[in-house]
């Protein structure tokens, strides 16, 4: 990769120290190709003074421009040796075998050398052991001392360094460049799909409508068409927010690189998730459980059925009202109820139960007050105890992902984060916690097994 314009002006600035140690020719030359036990061609990147280069009158494309060089190989070194090879050395390599040197016809008469007699000091970059390039610099009046020799070798390192730092920033910026392609590309797929996929949606919802309308109220299939319309409408409103949600990170993708999040807020380019909450809404929200859980365990008794599980409920009336958003604890709800439904046998049972309780300071979300509980209790094999702490991490599904049970892992993240949002809480016992099963029949749930989900909600002021 080509030198940075930032890399040439600290190159420039260090060979002006050099400069005014008194040296009188002083450049950086960088290896155009680090490959072992190649010759290594040499690009000058900073000459002092300018007309030691020869025709170049645009320094900015000399510096990109591939320079011959009769320079010996300089090969990667072992860790031993980059000590003793960072030692300057002086008037181990003519003047006239580096790209960009010119000699003075009147310095070089007489059979003396006269690179010799400008005093040369040559200095590696070095860097783990590879060789970057060469700092040269020479004078005539006199030889270079030891503390001379030292800020040479001070210099050399911090380009050697500088050199480094310049790479990896230019390939990460080619890396950026090209993941910036690949997330364009995505995108558009993205587009494609979701046009794709609203055409069917519809027709769904409209097959659901028209059902509806053939069925008499007493008809007990009205309610799986109601379903059908209901689900749908759900589906049709998470589409909304994935298609908003694509063209906000497609814009996104489009405005320069370190764009301040202030900047994509005063845009309106920094959206929430799709089922996260403002601070508006945790304040203001409130719904009433029963009225979320109505329609969900409608449709879980309809996949109940058609599973061989039985499916429980038991909600008291006249429930205060909880500071929840409606379409988030919808969700957190469904995403319980439909583990439930996953990892229970045939013939067993699942029990919902909604309890009002006082709630005591041993949850981090609130200290001793009023709230509401909605248990999710299910018959199924239970969690592993190693599984437990990892249960809530996103994509993680312990030994479920060595079952024939599909999922994405997803489901639980998705439920801890909105119950959060919600300033409630959420907890996981596994085998069931015997506290919030059924007062009667509650031996037809075994205590040694099982897994039940509690959502603690705080109630509205």
């Amino acid at each position: 990769m080509p030198a940075s314009s930032e890399f040439v002006k600290l190159c420039r600035s260090q060979v002006a120290i050099s400069v005014s140690l008194g040296a009188t020719f002083s450049a950086v030359y960088l290896t155009e190709e680090l490959v072992e036990g190649s010759e290594a061609k040499l690009v000058p990147i900073a000459v002092y003074p300018e007309t030691s280069v020869q025709g170049q009158e645009n320094q900015e494309l000399r510096l990109q421009s591939p320079v011959p060089s009769a320079s010996s190989p300089m090969p990667r070194l072992p860790a031993s040796r980059v000590r003793s090879q960072e030692a300057s050395t002086m008037g181990a390599i003519a003047p006239e075998s580096l790209p960009g040197f010119q000699s003075n016809s009147n310095q070089c008469q007489g059979p003396e050398n006269v690179w010799q007699q400008r005093r040369q000091i040559v200095t590696p970059l070095i860097h783990e052991g590879a060789v970057m390039g060469l700092l040269v610099s020479g004078r005539q009046d006199r030889p270079w001392n030891e503390r001379e020799e030292a800020t040479m070798q001070q210099i050399a390192r911090t380009l050697a360094l500088a050199c480094i730092l310049d790479q990896r920033s230019q390939w990460m910026q080619q890396e950026l460049r090209q993941q910036h392609q690949l997330q364009a590309q995505i995108y558009e797929t993205m587009h494609n799909l979701l046009h794709q996929f609203k055409s069917p949606l519809t027709a769904l919802r409209t097959f659901g409508q028209l059902l509806m309308r053939r069925l008499v109220p007493e008809d007990r299939n009205r309610d799986v068409a109601s379903s059908i319309v209901r689900e749908s409408a759900r589906l049709q409103e998470l589409l909304l927010q994935f298609d908003r949600t694509v063209d906000t990170g497609e814009a996104n993708l489009r405005l320069p690189s370190g764009t301040s999040d202030r900047a994509k807020s005063n845009l309106g380019l920094i959206p929430h998730s799709p089922l996260s909450l403002s601070p508006a809404a945790n304040v203001e929200a409130s719904c009433e459980v029963a009225e979320v859980l109505k329609p969900l365990l409608m449709s879980a008794e309809a996949i109940a059925n058609e599973r061989h599980l039985k499916l429980l409920a038991d909600i008291p009336v006249n429930l205060p009202p909880v500071s929840a958003n409606p379409k988030a604890l919808r969700e957190v709800l469904s995403n319980l109820i439909d583990n439930a439904l996953k990892y229970t046998p045939a013939e067993r049972q699942i029990y919902i139960k909604v309890g009002y309780k006082t709630v005591f300071g041993d949850r981090s979300a609130y200290s001793k007050r009023q709230a509401i509980a909605v248990a999710v209790s299910d018959t199924g094999p239970g969690i592993p105890p190693q599984d437990l702490e990892h249960l809530f991490e996103r994509h993680y599904r312990g030994e479920k992902a060595h079952t024939e049970i599909p999922g994405t892992g997803l489901g639980l993240a998705i439920a801890r984060d909105l119950v959060r949002q919600m300033q409630g809480d959420i907890e996981v016992f596994s085998p069931v916690n015997p506290e919030w099963l059924p007062s009667v029949g509650s031996h037809l749930y075994p205590t040694d097994r099982g897994t039940t989900f509690v959502v603690w909600l705080p109630l509205n002021k």
